[in-house]
């Protein structure tokens, strides 16, 4: 393996040419590629991986097969699409997005940089991922994939969340970007990152441009790119109320429209019994053989939550509750809502 740089103008070529042999060309978003579809899959593979995005993806353009369909959708229906690809936010931006392309632009995607990096949910680096494999627009992109292998290949030291090293990284990715075949050479430089420029053990010896990457040269891969700051998660603690009717109805509560889980429906969280307790009572019920369960640990990226659940009975039957997004649904009908995993889990596991 040669150790000479290879010129940055040999960078999209070798990629392209790599590509062409090598490349994924049969994912659900490429055929066809409209620009709602690749839209989509942008934000689901936003924190996500593409085994895991491709099921999602799936069932979602089956239901919301396009634009106007993802605007004309309750959120529920849209936050239980979503349900387990985590990080919820993007579904509600999604959502609120389409709505906007609908009263602004015709029910379709604008062109326009500006005015699609305005829409909610899109940044940068995901408007010019759509520009450049919907439209065939010559844009950059910077995603996670791409950041480490930019990093390497240009020996750019510094976490690439920090403002100098992203820029840097923003100038070789617009560099590098070639004026034709943009839609190709996008996939290209995200297959790199994603199947062998990877954070462990990449496989530098099947890499296209492996002769001109600076960390391979100087032996620095394991290094680079550079890892966030270390930082301590501080721990909450909560109790989550499953309580139940007779009918086998779960009382469950809207989560606040801002903060974590935002706008889905989980459960009533309390922080003991008598909280609970008083829970109850909004919904018009009381606790009867309450009992806990296992506790757990979920962990989010800036905290871990530790939870103790509290299974309990509710007695009478219960009324309607009025107040404090709370409302009683069966099996059937929560089991179609937006839930966040670790109450859809928890869920999933109570005894009958």
């Amino acid at each position: 393996m040669s150790a000479a740089a290879v010129p940055n103008t040999h960078f999209a070529p070798a990629l392209l040419d790599w590509y062409d042999r090598h490349g994924r060309k049969q994912l659900p978003w490429q055929t066809p590629r409209t620009p709602y579809r690749v839209w989509l899959s942008e934000i689901m593979l936003q924190q996500t991986q593409v085994a895991t995005v491709i099921g999602y993806f799936r069932r979602f353009v089956d239901t919301l097969p396009d634009l106007p369909a993802l605007a004309a959708a309750p959120v529920d229906q849209v936050l239980g699409l979503w349900s387990g690809l985590g990080y919820y936010s993007r579904a509600r931006n999604l959502h609120k997005a389409a709505k906007l392309c609908v009263e602004r632009h015709g029910g379709e995607l604008p062109h326009d940089f500006d005015a699609l990096a305005a829409l909610p949910g899109i940044g940068r680096s995901t408007a010019g991922a759509i520009l450049a494999q919907a439209f065939g627009q010559r844009r950059a992109i910077l995603d996670g994939n791409v950041k480490r292998v930019l990093s390497r290949y240009h020996g750019v030291d510094g976490w690439p969340g920090a403002t100098a090293t992203a820029r840097t990284l923003w100038q070789h990715a617009e560099d590098n970007t070639p004026d034709a075949r943009v839609a190709d050479y996008t996939q290209a430089i995200m297959d790199l990152g994603a199947t062998l420029c990877v954070r462990s053990r990449p496989r530098c010896g099947v890499c296209p441009v492996s002769g001109g990457c600076i960390a391979l040269r100087e032996r620095r891969t394991a290094e680079l790119p550079a890892r966030k700051p270390a930082k301590t998660s501080p721990t909450r603690a909560t109790c989550m109320l499953i309580l139940r009717d007779d009918a086998g109805r779960v009382l469950l509560q809207r989560r606040p429209s801002t903060g974590v889980w935002a706008e889905l429906w989980s459960l009533p969280e309390a922080s003991d019994v008598d909280a609970a307790e008083h829970t109850a009572r909004r919904a018009g019920a009381r606790i009867d053989h309450a009992r806990t369960l296992d506790s757990f640990v979920h962990v989010f990226s800036h905290y871990r939550l530790a939870v103790t659940p509290l299974l309990a009975r509710a007695v009478p039957l219960p009324r309607a509750a009025d107040g404090d997004g709370l409302r009683w649904y069966t099996a059937d009908e929560y089991t179609q809502l937006g839930l966040p995993a670790p109450v859809r889990r928890l869920l999933q596991s109570l005894p009958d």
